[in-house]
């Protein structure tokens, strides 16, 4: 079955976007791109956002551009050709390789794990990864750690108020103190009540 990944850049303290919207900390090295250019490479659909949908429109006509690199290039190339389903109310329509949602998250999610493609299904944005978190549909999260702190913002995981355990994967530093963890979500096995030894969590806790 298909695993769906949260990946996304990260200050120390936890934020995606600062308190003022700005995000130009992310600004990747050559290396790190690279290294997000292979995550892309494996993914099999995008699913995203309006606002992060817009803001990688860039992306649909960078290719263009002869005065960019050749990684530039072989990342806009991946990203137009990678399939991506939007989850917006308010556009009518969208460009390139995507396709508008036509139903609910947890659905698209569903039918996505069911087809035969091949790649992971990756979610986009803080707010479609907290609604894919407190549904419990997240396996991977991946979070490229910059050495910064934000003091507040958009955070990067879903504020969603439960616990869930995750086991490392992997960790890799960059030259430019970029630090990438890869945690996998643990899937605890549920089980029944024992009588008269598990009870109330202010009992037991």
């Amino acid at each position: 079955m298909r695993s769906v990944t949260y990946s996304m850049s990260v200050s120390l303290d936890g934020y995606v976007v600062g308190p003022d919207g700005s995000f130009d900390w992310t600004a990747p090295d050559e290396e790190v791109f690279r290294f997000a250019t292979g995550e892309v490479r494996e993914l099999g659909v995008h699913l995203l956002g309006r606002r992060l949908y817009e803001t990688m429109l860039y992306w649909e006509t960078a290719d263009q551009d002869p005065s960019l690199d050749f990684s530039t290039h072989e990342f806009a190339a991946l990203w137009k050709s990678l399939p991506k389903v939007v989850f917006s109310t308010t556009l009518s329509a969208v460009q390139g390789n995507a396709r508008l949602a036509c139903e609910g998250l947890a659905e698209e999610i569903e039918r996505l794990r069911a087809e035969s493609g091949e790649g992971d299904i990756a979610i986009g944005g803080p707010t479609l990864a907290a609604e894919a978190a407190a549904l419990g549909l997240i396996d991977e999260y991946r979070a490229r750690v910059y050495p910064v702190l934000l003091g507040g913002g958009i955070p990067f995981f879903p504020q969603h108020g439960r616990r869930v355990d995750l086991e490392l994967v992997e960790t890799r530093t960059f030259s430019s103190r970029v630090v990438c963890l890869r945690y996998r979500v643990a899937r605890r096995p549920t089980r029944p009540p024992r009588p008269g030894k598990d009870g109330p969590a202010s009992e037991v806790l």
